[in-house]
Parts: C-alpha cells; structure tokens; sequence
C-alpha cells in the first residue's frame, strides 16, 4: 500500500467532467486499456471514462463479483449528486457513494509498476483492487496516488472500487466548525494510471536562479522513486526547452540519494542562452525534461534503455514582497486581485478543464485583475496552468475556515501544506504560499510546523497565513490580513498583503436597485484608492470574485453568497466594471455605467451617475443634448490611476429622457462610446457560448450565456421568462427551462463522444429561438 505523491505534471491534460449520465450498468464488461507507444519510460492512461457510481456505498461493492447492473455509467470529473442552483439543503449531498472502473491492463507491462493517480476526491477515499483494500485518503484537495502493483491481475479483468465518504468529518480538513462554502462531493477531479520502471522520476522542482543578471540558472531537486541499484552506464540528461527547440542541455552521471526517496539529487545548470521572463504582460513558458536514461559503454553512445522521462513547465522571474510592497522582476506592482471559488451551480466542484481555465481567463481578461487567492483550499491544477498562460499571480493555501482541530487534524493540514507545494511548485504564477488556516486564531506550535514544512520544501517562494486579528502572531514572512474596515488599518509589520476586503459587508446581487449597485462599485473603489495610497501596502485581494453557495448559515439564506463582483454564473455585476476600468488603455477602452438606465428606478433621479472608465475625459448625452464635459473624481480618489466619474443628472432628466450617450476621450480623441436606450423595451435576445469548439468525449464542457438586452445589448436586469432549450450531439448541465435571472442567466453544454455538430437551441416565450452550434472533434 505504498503511498506515491502525484506527479502532477505527467496527470493526464484530460478536459473532464461529471454530470450523471443517463445510461445504466448492462452488460459494462472491464475495458481493455490502451497505452500509446512510448519512448519515455513510462505511461499515461487516462481513466475518467466509463466508472459504475451508486449513491448506496455497500462493503459487496469492492468485490469483483458484485452485480452493478443497476449502477449509473459516468465519466469523471464526476459530482456525487447534481444539486438545484440555489434553495437546496446541503445535507443531499452529504452521504457515502461507491464507484466501480472495470479494466483490463495493457500487454507488455509485466516488469513495470502501476500506480492510480487520483487529482481530487470528496472528501475521503478508501480505494480497493480486486477487493483488496489498496489505501486510504482524509482531504478533499489534495492529489494522492496509491501502487497497484501487487494486488494486479495481469492477465484478465481488474476492478477498481472507490468508496467515497461526502459527508462533513470533524477529523478532516476544513471541517470541524461552521465553513462559509460548500464542498459537494464525488471524485470530482481526473484519475489516472502510470506505469513506469522500477526505477523512475518520482517529482522535479526547478527553481529559477539569478534570472536579472547576465547569468541567468536552473536549480533542479530531482526526486526518483523505487529501487535506486541500477546496473549499466546510467545518466541523468536535462534539456530546456523553447517550444519544441532545445535551447540548453545537460548530461551527467546518475545519482541516487542515499537515505531514501525523500530526499532529492541537486543539479544546477546555467543557462548560456538568452531568456525571456515570465511576466504578466508577457507570461513566457519554458520546458524542462528530465530523461534517466541508460547508455552504451562503447564507442558510438547511444541509449540502451529509457527508464523515466519528466516534463514541466517553467517560467524565469523573481516575486519579492518588500517593505517598499512587490516587486516583479524588478519592477514595483501593486497588486490588485480577487478571491476566487472553484464551485459551479448544479455540479459543485465538478467541472473539466476549459471551464477551470475560463474562470483564469475571466479574471485575467474581464475584470483585468493581476492576481487571485485560491481560497480556501488548492484549486484545480487546470486553473492554475491557465494562470501561467495567462499571466495571473496566485495566492495558494491549504484547506480550512477559522478551526482548528486536534493533533490528528492538524497533521492532515500539515500533509495538506506538502501535498500543494509538491503539487504546484513549479508554477510561476504562484508568488506566496498560504500555510495558515483561513482566519484562524494564533497556533504557535502548529503553525511552526506549517511554516516549517513549506521552507524546508520550497526556500525560493515567500510564505504568508491569512488572519483576521491585526495583533496576530507573525511567523511567516508577509503579514497577509483581511481587513473589512474602512478605513483600512495601516500597514503593522514590514511585508504587508490585504487579503479580503467589502464582501460580507456589502452583498449585492446584480439585479438590485440602483443605490445599491453603486454603492457596491463604490465602496471596491473606495478600498482600491486607500491601498494605493501607501507603497507599504502591496495590494490587496477583494471579496469576491464569484458568487458561490454556502451553508444556510451563511449567504443570503438560499444557499448563496452574493459577495461576488460576478455572479455565480460569472456573469459581471456593476463593480466589475470598476476592476476592468484600471487596465491601460493601451489594452481595453473602458466604459462601464454602474447603473442600469430607467427613469424612476432612483428616487432622486441619478443625482450620483457613477461610471467606471480609464478615458481622460468623458462626454455624457441625454437624448443627443450635451449634459456635460467630465473628469475622474479625484476628489473623491484621490490616488487611483483611472478614478470613477460622477455626474449629477437629477435636474437634466424629467423632460429629456431617451438614450444616455458616453464619449470616452484621450488625448483629445475619441476612443470608445457607449450607450443604453431609454425606452425600457426587451430588444434582444442574445445567446452566446463561450468556445466553438469541444472534445468530443463525452466529458468537455463550455458555458452558455442567454440575455435580454435593449437595442445596445445592455442587459436589462427586470425582464424575465424561462429560456426553453433542445440540443442536438450534446448533454445539458443545468436547468431547463431556465430562468433569467436580472435579464440574464447561463447553462453549460458538454460534449458526446461523437465528433460533428453540436446544436443547442434556446426558445424565448416571446422574442424567439436562437441556435448556437458548436464544432466537436476528437482531439483540438
């Protein structure tokens, strides 16, 4: 029952997902698995198609002979139970499940050894081989691997149980107390087979070196896993990789440790070879790999034998927090972010790739933050490579809200400190690591354990542990605190993070009353002006970017928390557009109203029109009438690069009413306009799905936005009615009918395994049907 972390760089890029399908278990005989050909040592097979689930876990069920006809065919990511989008109760979800993977091995294995890969199961795993118990997981978030090798039948059927306890363990990370968020369950991220030699590449952290000077390094700690007595001429070979074009290379004599697979080879190679640096503006990924390979003795070399071979990605910067606030490469950044939840509505946590990676893009590219705080646990490593490609920095912490529990659980929650760290080291977008609970009261000699674990495994990355006690005990290196006062409390310690700020104190839906919309833009504004005031403060993160559900302690008492600047459809809400309006111009022209225009909606008649833009100068019109020439109220902000504009039309509006003109102007030019009708009549009916194309695989997922909007396609938040829809090679996740919600709403539709078309249509009881068609094929 050897325990082998995940080598998350080798987990198969599967674009997943989880919604039961409708299919039952007649007649599922154990699939033949296929490995591709491979020069590399080892191999990947993908295990996310084809499981038996049942929502009864029963001990016959881990037995090979057990009769599953009645169970449900589903692919993973997989959640537990599909739940409503909001006034559910939590306690549905909440039982032990059991699934069934039916398989037979590959030939030509016999000398290798198997391991299963798990990215993500909730919240405890015990996983069983041919009715042997193999091991046993406590988390949620953390990957895990277990050996299959020696409970294998090598020649015929092997069946894979998985019984998966969903409930709320006190014994388990972040449980314990009250948790303002849900966790659903089911194995909700990817599950994989690896096969490699006896002796293999168990994980590699590269650290960039020197990367600001001429002589820019690589430091690798190379761990191997298995038997380290090798006979031949053995090397380790290391090749840095521009695309696919080998810009550095290394070769040197294997070496193995002495004291055991914990502990790493060293290697440091200088890179005599130009670089480009990871940067947010310009995110430049590299490639290393890591080949253990065998040579000839004799004249000519060449390779007898490939034992391993490692791939991952890598980027060249320096993140520094200081008392001066963060540097990037050398260059100040304020850092301006949000929280982010990895939930969806109806499959929890359950969801493929392309839409973890959305949510990266969403956060990048539409609210044009820089950085994101994975609260309150590891989020999906498909997020996170989005984050590298898209150049987003990250705050990532280990699982839990507020409690703290007995020596076992706290020994889960150190286990939960290695397993991010060994997971996600080599991303470059993550800056900070976060190794204290979540709001949490001081724990001396537990955190000194935390903080000890995450130096011992990473000393390039500063660490920090968000608190809410301004006079907590500082044992990392960046004072990380969330502050919902205001004004802010000034900066205590000499490495200071604002990590939370508004949320709970102001939750507004999108479709709210125009007071509160503002108020709500107001007040993200408000914070964002008092942390640029003093470099001391390297940023902060607000609350949220989401909204996400919650227990019904919390939230809005219908299973939602309305903190988000988004909806939990991801959906912007006025406040959005002030995040989006501190980009450069050079990048987006900005203009983004944070009201919606109806007369009578305000009892004093717009007296405070608030528009969020990064244009010099605006011009406003009513009815084609000039109401007046503004600037960005730099009264009010006083140090925001792009302030808001105010404009008073409480006198301008009675006899004049129609369609509000803005001109955004620079320079004297004009370089944006917007406008928003005045007659209050439903135009539009809009409906757009976020790619053209999927996998088809039964698995890949995009989302799907339908509103109704006036003739400039503003959102009109009081239209309602029930979106009917009908697809054609594709599956629904979501609610159908479905309603709009403040004129708006989404679905999301997955693919099927047959490549072609898929079709969705979406029927308006009065404005229509629209057809949206996707492209599927077997592999983009």
């Amino acid at each position: 029952m050897k325990d082998s972390k995940l080598n998350r760089r080798n987990f198969l890029k599967a674009s997943a997902v989880g919604v039961t399908a409708l299919t039952t278990a007649n007649n599922f005989f154990g699939e033949e698995l296929t490995a591709l050909p491979s020069e590399s040592g080892r191999q990947i097979i993908e295990l996310n198609h084809g499981w038996l689930y049942n929502e009864k876990f029963t001990p016959e069920a881990t037995k090979p002979n057990f009769n599953d006809k009645s169970f449900t065919v589903v692919n993973i990511p997989h959640t537990n139970k599909m739940m409503p989008l909001n006034g559910f109760d939590e306690q549905d979800y909440c039982f032990v499940s059991v699934y069934r993977k039916k398989f037979i091995l590959p030939k030509g294995i016999e000398n290798k050894r198997v391991f299963i890969d798990f990215g993500g199961v909730m919240t405890a795993a015990k996983v069983y081989l041919n009715g042997q118990i193999v091991g046993e997981n406590k988390g949620g978030y953390n990957d895990f691997s277990f050996e299959l090798t020696k409970f294998l039948n090598w020649k015929g059927e092997n069946l894979l149980a998985v019984e998966v306890d969903s409930t709320e363990r006190k014994d388990i990370p972040p449980f314990g107390n009250l948790i303002d968020y849900l966790t659903f369950g089911g194995i909700y991220r990817d599950v994989q087979l690896r096969i490699v030699n006896p002796t293999f590449i168990e994980n590699v952290f590269v650290t960039t070196v020197d990367v600001l000077t001429e002589n820019p390094k690589l430091q690798l700690k190379i761990f191997y896993g298995g038997k380290y007595q090798l006979e031949g001429n053995n090397k380790i070979k290391i090749e840095l990789l521009d695309a696919e074009k080998v810009i550095v290379n290394a070769t040197d004599f294997a070496q193995f440790p002495d004291d055991g697979p914990r502990n790493p080879v060293y290697k440091i190679i200088n890179v005599n070879s130009p670089i480009t640096l990871w940067d947010i503006n310009n995110p430049k990924l590299y490639k290393i790999r890591i080949r253990l390979v065998e040579e000839s003795l004799s004249y000519p070399i060449t390779e007898v034998k490939v034992h391993d071979q490692y791939e991952t990605k890598i980027g060249f910067r320096e993140a520094k927090f200081t008392p001066e606030g963060f540097f990037l490469n050398g260059k100040h950044l304020k850092l301006r972010g949000l929280n982010r939840h990895q939930t969806y509505p109806w499959v929890g946590q359950a969801m493929p790739a392309r839409v973890q990676k959305r949510d990266a893009w969403i956060l990048k590219h539409e609210l044009k933050t820089n950085i994101v705080r994975t609260s309150h646990y590891m989020n999906s490593p498909h997020f996170l490579d989005a984050c590298d490609e898209y150049g987003l920095l990250v705050l990532e912490e280990i699982p839990g809200w507020q409690h703290i529990g007995d020596k076992a659980w706290q020994d889960l929650s150190v286990r939960d400190v290695e397993a991010m760290i060994k997971r996600d080291w080599n991303h470059p977008s993550i800056i900070l690591w976060g190794v204290r609970i979540n709001e949490s009261g001081d724990n001396h000699d537990f955190y000194t354990r935390t903080n000890a674990t995450a130096k011992s495994l990473d000393d390039s990355r500063q660490i920090g542990g968000i608190r809410n006690k301004y006079d907590s005990e500082l044992l990392e290196d960046v004072f990380t605190m969330n502050d919902f006062r205001f004004p802010l409390r000034p900066p205590n310690h000499p490495l200071y993070l604002n990590t939370e700020h508004n949320g709970h104190m102001y939750p507004t839906k999108r479709f709210d009353n125009v007071e509160r919309v503002r108020e709500h833009t107001h007040r993200h504004a408000r914070y964002h002006d008092m942390l640029a005031s003093d470099a001391k403060y390297a940023g902060g993160l607000a609350w949220c970017a989401f909204d996400y559900n919650t227990h019904s302690y919390f939230g809005s008492g219908d299973r939602i928390c309305y903190h988000g600047v988004s909806d939990i459809f991801r959906i912007p809400k006025p406040a959005a557009g002030f995040y989006k309006s501190q980009c450069d111009p050079s990048e987006e022209i900005v203009i983004e109203p944070a009201f919606d225009w109806a007369t009578g909606d305000e009892g004093d008649f717009f007296k405070d029109a608030l528009i969020c833009s990064n244009c010099e100068k605006l011009k406003v019109y009513l009815s084609d009438e000039l109401q007046g020439e503004i600037e960005p109220d730099r009264k009010t902000y006083l140090n925001l690069k792009y302030p808001p504009f105010v404009i008073n039309l409480k006198k301008r509006l009675i006899d004049k009413w129609g369609v509000l003109k803005i001109e955004g102007y620079i320079g004297g030019k004009l370089v944006g306009t917007r406008q928003m009708s005045g007659k209050g009549v439903e135009a539009k009916f809009l409906v757009n799905a976020d790619d053209k194309e999927l996998i088809a695989d039964a698995i890949d997922m995009t989302r799907v936005v339908f509103r109704v909007t006036d003739e400039f396609e503003n959102t009109l938040p009081f239209a309602f009615g029930a979106i009917q829809f009908s697809i054609e090679n594709g599956e629904i996740v979501g609610d159908n009918p479905a309603s709009l919600i403040g004129g708006s709403g989404a679905i999301w539709v997955k693919s099927t395994q047959k490549a072609g078309l898929l079709r969705l249509t979406a029927k308006h009881p009065r404005h229509g049907s629209k057809v949206v068609e996707i492209k599927t094929t077997k592999s983009l």
